[in-house]
């Protein structure tokens, strides 16, 4: 293509020559320099935009080490541009540089504008995918904005609080505040809504520690999902790794958005909380081959995705290339981490929100997807040596979900240190309890007291196995005692989306009901499920809203739902309260105790010559566990007995540590079960300090012989005196 057939679009100005770092724009009062990789292009422009949205283009003349760069005088902050790049147009061979898109630069710490659903987004003829499309996509993409932010922290440094003491709360930006009415409306949504004190002190009187934002990283909708008039509310799309998702500003979308996270991540460290990202590096927005060109795809298609092996051709034994994706992330395309670019540009990203943005620490989303070399997972893969030999990034959190969507990238329990992982196994293991499917308690037990078969035998703590009964993706904690089925209709796609095994159950009645007796059990149920969440050895997470009866409907897939179905409801009438306080006072018994939350494994033998076990498991008899009880799938009731006296982990300084002993039973079956408190040397007497039995209110004492009655599905929690 010649550049006389699209002159029309800008007028061509000189560029000094720039240098190729860092890569994305680079402002200075003399100068703004533009860096963007593309090895493979044979030219390359950086389009800027004026207030009116006229174009000018300006030809980057350099290239080093496959970077095209410039510098630009006179670039105002806030100037909008974009990348064009021309080239080869063959895409079974991987490359479809196509002039006539305009592309976000990949480096871009802000993004202004919107995604339309217009053909002309799509570098092909929508007929003719061999064929490229000329029609400008420049008024129907977002643009990247010029970015000079100098915040000052006051201070601020990392929290890097120990992941024993760690608590997370899964939220959503918008859906936190879309409703509180403690929140100033033109706030509500936002970055700022979030740092306003009527969210942090709720968050720090709850218990919580940190805050895990759903993604945040610039994103934008399906195509497909705008046509029929619905969004990408969860995010999980990204397209600009360094950028604040721009709709979550209240500062607007010409780089205020990047001062606003600052002072939202600011005002939630103020308050003791730290700022975990949900990150999604395995895959970008624009999907599979018949995707939208908006980026990555424009500039090294080859490169960036991960693609299937090519066949052979019979005759000749020469590969025949096609234009299929490797994709095992769902979403059409995986992004290849073993390509130099494209790792180089996930770890410049991580470090970016760590150092710049102060965040401490990443979710990563689909993890399973990033540690293949080739077809196969490789715990030894670039991407993992990467992150754990950088000095920055080795000392933040990082979270994986350890699946993907094939069936080889299941990894629970084999992520190298120092990943935490979602212990799905977890989840499963405690909704079966309480819905009374447990085929035994052994399994139970070992979920309890941290995951041991997943987590010892590499010499990982408990701590390496996040905790969880629900998250984003799936029911609500309401909507897992009240559903049996899945209700995703308002999706749009004919309740065929979402899981349809949800180890769940609706009590009796599918849905919302005005049998108290129904609603008196499945909110006793939710606070089953959220007391033992918090007192299981490992990190909690719980997902935001669940500890006031948030639901949504009975929808488990509620991705596309920007509306009061995903946002939490802070109005008092329907608020289950009182889960939210047994949640509370579960996460202030473990805060307060070390006891229940430890760093060493339990071992089932003294922690000290002649002291008591550090745990015990017991028979509701009130003798010790025996190996037929382990195997008596008829056993609804599990006991423990935590020592506290003393505990394996050492205090700051060195000191053994000493503590109160626990006793936690757990009931889960349809009837009452009668318990003997075991008789010891070490624990005489105890008191109640969390039930959700009413017969056994939390202050009632009890001592050592004496026989008590749980009720049916309850947790009752006594703690030595």
């Amino acid at each position: 293509m010649t550049p006389g057939m699209w002159s029309h679009l800008g007028q061509t100005a000189s560029v000094w020559p720039g240098r190729n770092y860092p890569l994305g724009s680079d402002w200075s009062e003399e100068s703004t320099n533009f860096a963007v990789y593309a090895p493979a292009a044979t030219r390359a422009w950086v389009c800027l935009f004026d207030e009116d949205g006229v174009e000018s283009r300006h030809q980057l003349t350099e290239r080093s080490l496959g970077i095209w760069h410039g510098a630009l005088p006179g670039v105002a902050v806030g100037t909008r541009y974009g990348y064009r790049v021309a080239g080869p147009w063959a895409p079974a061979e991987g490359l479809r540089f196509n002039p006539d898109k305009l592309l976000l630069d990949p480096y871009a710490r802000a993004v202004s504008g919107e995604l339309s659903p217009h053909p002309s987004v799509f570098g092909y003829v929508p007929d003719r995918p061999e064929e490229p499309n000329r029609e400008d996509s420049a008024p129907h993409v977002p643009r990247s904005v010029v970015v000079h932010d100098d915040f000052d922290w006051g201070g601020d440094r990392p929290m890097r609080r120990r992941w024993r003491d760690t608590v997370i709360y899964e939220m959503h930006v918008k859906g936190m505040t879309a409703l509180h009415d403690r929140v100033p409306e033109q706030l509500r949504g936002t970055y700022a809504g979030l740092a306003v004190p009527a969210v942090t002190d709720y968050l720090r009187e709850l218990g919580v520690t940190a805050v895990e934002l759903l993604p945040v990283q610039q994103f934008v909708p399906e195509t497909a999902l705008v046509s029929r008039g619905a969004t990408n509310y969860w995010g999980y799309n990204s397209i600009g790794y360094f950028a604040p998702h721009h709709a979550y500003s209240s500062a607007g979308d010409r780089g205020g958005q990047v001062t606003e996270f600052k002072q939202m991540v600011r005002a939630l460290h103020e308050a003791g909380l730290e700022v975990i990202l949900d990150v999604v590096y395995n895959h970008t927005a624009e999907a599979g081959r018949e995707g939208p060109t908006l980026c990555f795809r424009g500039l090294d298609d080859r490169g960036f995705y991960k693609r299937v092996q090519p066949a052979l051709d019979p005759k000749t034994g020469t590969p025949v290339f096609d234009d299929t994706y490797w994709d095992v992330t769902g979403c059409g395309n995986t992004v290849n981490s073993s390509d130099p670019l494209a790792l180089r540009m996930i770890l410049d990203s991580l470090r970016y929100w760590v150092t710049e943005m102060h965040v401490d620490g990443f979710r990563f989303d689909l993890m399973s997807a990033l540690t293949r070399t080739g077809d196969e997972v490789d715990m030894d893969c670039a991407l993992l040596i990467a992150i754990g030999q950088d000095p920055i990034l080795r000392h933040v959190k990082l979270i994986a979900e350890a699946w993907d969507a094939s069936m080889d990238g299941y990894l629970v329990g084999g992520m190298p240190p120092p990943w935490v992982e979602w212990n799905d196994q977890y989840r499963d293991t405690i909704r079966d309890f309480w819905r009374g499917h447990s085929s035994g308690v052994h399994t139970v037990a070992t979920r309890l007291a941290g995951s041991s078969d997943l987590y010892a035998d590499d010499g990982r703590s408990p701590y390496n196995s996040l905790n969880f009964v629900t998250a984003h993706d799936g029911f609500t904690l309401r909507d897992l005692v009240s559903y049996d089925r899945k209700h995703n209709e308002a999706n749009g796609e004919h309740n065929r989306d979402g899981a349809d095994h949800n180890r769940s159950w609706n009590h009796g009645v599918e849905g919302e009901t005005d049998d108290r007796e129904i609603v008196a059990l499945r909110r006793r149920q939710a606070a089953n499920l959220m007391a033992t969440l918090c007192l299981s050895n490992g990190v909690p997470m719980i997902t935001a809203g669940d500890e006031r009866g948030r639901t949504q409907r009975g929808n488990n897939n509620a991705y596309s739902q920007d509306n009061e179905i995903s946002w939490i409801d802070w109005r008092p009438d329907d608020a289950w309260l009182d889960v939210y306080e047994v949640t509370r006072e579960a996460l202030r018994l473990r805060r307060e105790h070390p006891a229940l939350r430890q760093r060493h494994w339990f071992e089932g033998r003294p922690a000290i010559l002649g002291g008591p076990k550090d745990l015990t498991w017991l028979h509701p008899s009130g003798r010790e566990m025996t190996a037929d009880d382990w195997h008596d799938e008829s056993l609804r009731v599990v006991a423990m007995f935590v020592s506290g006296k003393p505990l394996r982990s050492p205090g700051p300084r060195g000191e053994q540590q000493v503590d109160k002993s626990f006793l936690i039973y757990l009931n889960s079956a349809a009837d009452p079960a009668a318990l003997e408190i075991p008789e010891n040397v070490w624990v005489q007497a105890g008191e109640v300090v969390l039930s959700t039995d009413p017969a056994l209110p939390a202050g009632t004492s009890v001592k050592a012989g004496d026989r008590i009655t749980v009720a049916s599905r309850s947790v009752v929690v006594i703690r030595e005196t």
